[in-house]
């Protein structure tokens, strides 16, 4: 069962939520470092689908998704703190009666909040390089862009659910796994999957659309666009990371947690 591996969520949990008692700015810095280790992913990726979309061949998504899992092994490795993770790993530890669940919605806030600051860090850092200052290197991008924040609200939802429920299971999986090859394969095929699906990643959007907007770019690609997508995508990866992760693993395997913590009592 995944028993062994929600113990491994839980206590992931809880180093998370000592760090932000301990310093609520440490907390902000690390989850803005992995907002940037997402940019970095953005920039190989959209950097590769690049050199295929001028030709138009139908490699550009495949292996703009296969390059975007750098982003996934830098925050396992590297450390910092997502979102879209957050919302599986405080959800279940609430459940289990170790965080409380204001203290879950301040993390949240935090972590959003981080995340967004290293996005914008990120995007001003991107744009002092000059890397997407031409047209040829940038137009893959910018479609992408223009695309996600004209999309209907209610596809927004839903794509944003299955991505997060999808990236979850990318760092929930590989805690059942031995040995750091097999961690790593398991994380980048399922952020494959999420990217070549098209679903809708809020932090992974907040990045990319701060680089959009320091670049020129068209009218089409606004603020008032940056919000019609995140606050829907938000939402929809709450839901994907909450529900269909942290109630839905602690519902089918309450039976098993019941039954180990009466073996473990004196």
């Amino acid at each position: 069962m995944e028993v062994a591996a929600l113990e491994k969520v839980e206590q992931l949990a809880l180093k998370k939520i000592k760090v932000f008692k301990q310093s609520r700015l440490r907390y902000i810095a690390r989850s803005a470092l992995a907002s940037m280790f997402i940019g970095f992913g953005v920039i190989v990726a959209f950097k590769t689908g690049s050199f295929f979309y001028g030709e138009h061949s139908p490699l550009t998504y495949p292996m703009a998704a296969l390059t975007f899992g750098a982003a996934i092994i830098l925050i396992s490795y590297g450390g910092g703190d997502l979102f879209t993770g957050n919302t599986f790993y405080y959800t279940y530890a609430a459940l289990r009666g170790k965080v409380r669940w204001p203290t879950v919605l301040k993390l949240w806030l935090y972590t959003y909040a981080g995340n967004l600051i290293g996005a914008a860090f990120f995007a001003f850092l991107i744009f002092t390089t000059g890397l997407f200052s031409e047209s040829s290197v940038n137009g893959f991008l910018l479609s992408v862009v223009d695309k996600k924040m004209n999309l209907p609200t209610m596809e927004l939802f839903f794509r944003a659910l299955l991505c997060n429920w999808l990236v979850c299971l990318a760092f929930f999986i590989p805690l059942s796994l031995k040995g750091d090859g097999a961690k790593m394969f398991a994380m980048i095929l399922f952020v494959f999957c999420f990217f070549i699906s098209g679903y809708e990643h809020s932090i992974a959007n907040m990045c990319t659309f701060a680089i959009a907007l320091v670049l020129h770019h068209p009218g089409t690609i606004s603020l008032g666009g940056v919000l019609h997508n995140l606050v829907p995508v938000t939402l929809g990866n709450i839901i994907g990371g909450a529900v269909l992760m942290g109630f839905m693993y602690d519902y089918v395997n309450k039976p098993y947690l019941e039954e180990q913590e009466l073996e473990q009592e004196p």
